[in-house]
């Protein structure tokens, strides 16, 4: 897939090992205007290219250095179930399996041994490292012929030697005469050399390394089952309206503007707006949120959401590669693809490996044969340097579990943008909240009713709540919206006026009612009592808005409204405590109304009455007092100092701007998932580096015991394989990630 800022996608085929994907983005950076970064896990190179490079050329190169190179198709979530990959190794593994076993049986128990088992050993040996080994023998060659060496190259090297010993041993040594016996220990013998056979070592050797390869690309083809996933989500086919007549028509076909209806149990079938009709959406399976949300008319919905209430007519406002969830499965795909700081150096490592692998094994042959020692110890020594030194689980490290935790977290709503994000994660001890839309629902509420003495509440709220209903005001909508909750249907309003800028005013069941400031109800002579008017100064100082009510010549009541803390916020605040992070409230409310919000959420430090300009200021000196600052906003002006900050989170229910220019993107509104994609940021972070810690300790340990002629190769090949398979087993542990539940 192609994009205009001259940057491409390619699959790449061949890879064996990370020194493959080494290799291959050597080659594409040699080339004058590329930059290319090439990922082993994924099997996948971004190629960014200046003008006048073509796909051509790329695909081209990539192919000189002896793999292949294309375009994928583009991501279709009803695309034909593609053919079994793994049936070929598959297929090698249970061969060798069947043949090897029992040569390894044949080598290790003296008692099996029989007259003439070498030549049984060796007829069914001779499959197994000719057939079964042929990948690791093609990819050796092929790398030979471009003056390269990887992995493929190690193994090959110790699977023919080992092989080639026994042929000799067998028809030019004493190894042939029947009745031979020959004891099995797991370090080398220092006998002679000529009469003993490593048929075991060449079968064993090759059977283990196919074993790890094949439950190594079982495991990254789970790996990435999260982002197969999230393609699947969408709807197939979808209900367009046309001329009043419901048409059946292909998801993909919808077109910007089209109406579709959306029956309950239904899945939308794209981003849009209500046009009619009232439900609730479940968005578990984009959003992590297991609570449906109550929509209604003009409300905006976003596709593969599922409708689990009433009829709705929806008209789309983004279809295809536009998006939520395509959007989504574009960040998680870039984010796997990429690679993190502590993956490029295991990356460089693997690059120079093999040579020094094949320098140290030379090295040791040529140690021990000047020590005099037999031919056989020499060799076996070098073969076993060869294989333990193979350093497959450092390529497979960070790239497995970067796909998994970023997998994962797409599951519950939490996009992480690039691999450099889970290392941020790891530093920052502070934590800016934006007050509004992030620690507060950004919605004005109804929040307190003032009542003059002898006035009823649910009266108060009948006869206001009707006359703002007809008022498109936001202070008007939320007092009509708490009335409406409290009282039911609302009453029918007469000769409704606006007075600008003063409120409204309007007849409500044979009552003139009056509602907004003050100043609205004392031209009618109507004023407010001394204890109504200090509770509404009051409220006004705490950051609310109060609202004057009367009828019928006198003031009756106070409508508190006010911008609401969202539920869930203290809880947020709680947990992101528990994470070691100090939280601190950034808004450009007054330092009263700030204060207040930071008190209902546990926050004790605050930093008010900042412009949006000066959000960038308040991260900066932030981080010159010498904290790692993470920033949570939703707004167009909280874009840039999301930018500056350590590490940038956004809510997904916020602006594109936002999460354009965040690290971090939150699909649902809910603060906890800021916690949450700490959590899981930390954690993938730990899982790589113990996946490196596991797989430098393995080599280092094994180096010298293979070098000193202490480890049997075959044992070697059994280990080196197991350390691949551990590294992506402990990977897939972060599909079992969990959100922290509430308390």
């Amino acid at each position: 897939m192609t994009t205009p800022d001259n940057s491409v996608e390619l699959l790449i085929g061949g890879m064996t090992c990370a020194s493959c994907a080494n290799r291959v983005e050597k080659k594409l950076n040699r080339m004058e205007g590329v930059t290319a970064t090439v990922n082993y896990a994924t099997e996948k190179a971004k190629v960014t290219f200046a003008e006048g490079i073509s796909t051509d050329d790329l695909v081209a190169t990539v192919e000189a250095t002896g793999y292949t190179a294309s375009l994928p198709a583009p991501p279709v979530a009803d695309s034909p179930e593609p053919a079994d990959e793994l049936k070929p190794l598959r297929e090698r593994l249970i061969a060798s399996i069947a043949l090897a076993v029992p040569v390894i049986a044949l080598g290790m128990i003296p008692a099996l041994q029989f007259d003439s088992w070498q030549w049984a050993s060796l007829t069914l040996a001779a499959p197994v490292v000719t057939w079964a080994a042929w990948p690791f023998h093609k990819a050796a060659w092929t790398n030979l012929r471009h003056g390269a060496a990887t992995m493929d190259t190690l193994i090959s090297v110790g699977v023919i030697s080992s092989f080639i010993w026994s042929l000799y041993a067998l028809f030019l040594g004493e190894a042939g005469t029947p009745g031979m016996k020959m004891p099995f220990t797991l370090i080398p013998s220092r006998g002679s050399g000529a009469e003993e056979i490593y048929l075991e070592v060449a079968a064993g050797l090759t059977m283990f390394i196919l074993t790890g390869r094949y439950f190594e690309a079982r495991a990254k083809r789970q790996s990435g089952a999260a982002l197969k996933a999230l393609l699947e989500l969408g709807a197939k086919d979808v209900a367009v309206l046309r001329d009043g007549t419901e048409v059946r028509i292909p998801a993909d076909q919808l077109a910007v503007g089209n109406e579709f209806v959306v029956r309950p149990g239904e899945k939308i079938a794209t981003d849009g707006v209500i046009v009619t009709g009232s439900s609730a959406v479940d968005a578990s399976m984009l959003t992590g949120e297991s609570v449906p949300v109550e929509v209604g008319e003009g409300d905006a919905v976003v596709g593969a959401t599922v409708n689990a209430g009433g009829r709705l007519v929806v008209r789309a406002t983004r279809v295809g590669s536009d998006t939520q969830l395509a959007q989504m499965a574009r960040l998680v795909e870039d984010a796997q693809n990429g690679k993190a700081a502590v993956q490029r150096l295991a990356d460089r490592i693997s690059g120079v490996f093999v040579p020094i692998v094949i320098g140290l094994a030379l090295t040791t042959l040529g140690f021990w044969l000047g020590n005099g020692s037999p031919t056989e110890v020499a060799f076996m020594a070098a073969v076993a340097v060869l294989i333990i030194a193979c350093p497959c689980a450092l390529g497979l490290a960070t790239p497995t579990a970067l796909m998994v935790g970023t997998g994962r977290g797409a599951q519950l709503g939490i996009l992480i943008k690039g691999p450099e994000v889970l290392e941020s994660t790891h530093r920052i001890d502070t934590i800016v909240l934006d007050k509004t839309g992030t620690v507060t629902t950004g919605r004005m509420a109804l929040v307190d009713v003032l009542l003059a003495e002898g006035e009823e509440r649910a009266e108060v709220l009948r006869l206001a709540g009707a006359l703002e209903h007809s008022s498109e005001h936001p202070i008007a909508q939320a007092i009509a919206r708490g009335a409406a909750e409290e009282v039911g249907k609302l009453a029918a309003v007469e000769d409704f006026g606006n007075v600008e800028g003063l409120g409204v005013q309007g007849i409500v069941d044979g009552h003139a009612v009056l509602v907004g400031r003050t100043q609205l109800l004392e031209e009618w002579s109507q004023y407010l009592s001394a204890e109504l008017a200090h509770a509404k100064e009051h409220a006004e100082a705490e950051g609310s808005t109060a609202v004057a009510v009367g009828w019928d010549g006198k003031a009756r009541a106070v409508l508190v409204v006010a911008d609401t803390v969202k539920p869930s916020s203290a809880e947020a605040i709680r947990q992101l405590k528990a994470l070691g992070l100090r939280p601190v409230l950034l808004t450009g409310d007054n330092e009263a109304v700030a204060q207040k919000v930071a008190a209902e959420v546990g926050i004790d430090e605050v930093i008010a009455e900042v412009l949006p300009a000066g959000k960038v200021d308040a991260v900066k000196k932030l981080q010159d007092e010498g904290r790692t600052v993470a920033m949570v906003g939703d707004g167009v002006n909280d874009a840039a100092a999301l930018a500056q900050a350590d590490l940038g989170l956004s809510m997904g229910t916020g602006t594109d701007v936002a999460i354009e220019a965040s690290d971090l993107t939150l699909v649902r509104g809910d603060l906890r998932s800021a916690a949450d994609a700490i959590r899981l940021s930390r954690t993938t972070l730990r899982t790589i580096k113990g996946n490196l810690f596991w797989a430098f300790a393995y080599n280092v340990a094994g180096l010298p015991l293979a070098a000193a002629g202490l480890l049997n190769p075959m044992l070697a090949g059994a280990a080196m394989a197991f350390s691949s398979v551990f590294v992506v087993t402990n990977s897939l542990r972060l599909r079992r990630f969990q959100p922290l539940t509430n308390p």
